[in-house]
């Protein structure tokens, strides 16, 4: 840009800091320069949306789907999705490419999109966001290659014990674990920034919602452990919390500034 027609008697420099950039204007008549340090575009955050939102649906139709080639000796009521891609699991390397590439999805999508919608609410949205992505649905899924447990408890002789007897299978128990619980402090630590974002306020109390859904089903799943159902509860936990992360990857996409 130049600026022309107005008298500076001296040369000067004026530095207006803007966000991330600056403008320099310099004498009579002299171009202004606008500098501005990269920053995320808004197709990419779109695209990470757009990637946050698939993942999830595809994600849950992958463990349903291979449920079916695990052989007689399996149940989708008893045993665990981590089963069916154990190192001996018929056809397990399919879960392990297809979750792998949901749970990258998931962590682009909480860092690039979520977290640049949520922007105004300052510290909580990137805490929020981080928490989603070190979760079981972004770190823990993406990591599944190195979580494979050693056999199938649908297998004969094979214990509870002797699927973490690998460095897979005591991984897999690890960050299950540890990422069960991230997911939740994020579904609370999100609705407080929720609460505080431009537009986003009465998404706050159905990500609440999420948080307590969340606990009450690992509640029934620790409880009914000598039932044989951890199969079956496992599988609502991993498609309520799969729901509720495309839920709001649609939230992100309907905003009009996520289609500039």
């Amino acid at each position: 840009m130049v600026t022309c027609g107005v008298d500076i008697e001296a040369a000067r420099i004026s530095l207006s800091f803007r966000g991330v950039g600056y403008h320099l204007i310099r004498g009579r008549c002299e171009r202004a320069t606008e500098f501005r340090m990269p920053c995320m575009s808004g197709s990419f955050s779109r695209a990470a949306a757009w990637a946050g939102l698939v993942a999830q649906p595809v994600f849950v139709l992958a463990w349903l789907v291979a449920a079916v080639w695990q052989g007689p000796g399996y149940s989708v009521v008893a045993h665990s999705i981590s089963d069916m891609y154990a190192v001996a699991a018929p056809g397990g390397l399919f879960l392990v490419v297809v979750i792998t590439l949901c749970g990258v999805a998931t962590v682009l999508f909480a860092l690039f999109a979520l977290r640049p919608a949520l922007r105004s609410a300052g510290g909580a949205a990137t805490v929020g966001c981080t928490l989603l992505a070190l979760s079981i649905y972004g770190l823990g899924d993406t990591l599944t290659p190195f979580e494979r447990e050693a056999c199938r408890r649908a297998d004969d002789g094979c214990t509870a014990a002797d699927q973490t007897a690998n460095a897979g299978g005591a991984l897999d128990a690890f960050l299950s674990t540890i990422g069960i619980f991230l997911f939740i402090a994020a579904a609370f630590v999100l609705a407080a920034a929720m609460k505080r974002a431009d537009g986003w306020q009465r998404y706050a109390w159905p990500a609440r919602w999420v948080g307590i859904g969340f606990i009450v089903l690992l509640i029934l799943l620790i409880a009914t452990g000598s039932a044989d159902l951890g199969g079956l509860l496992e599988r609502l936990l991993a498609a309520f919390g799969a729901a509720a992360i495309a839920a709001a990857a649609a939230r992100v996409l309907s905003d009009p500034a996520a289609r500039t």
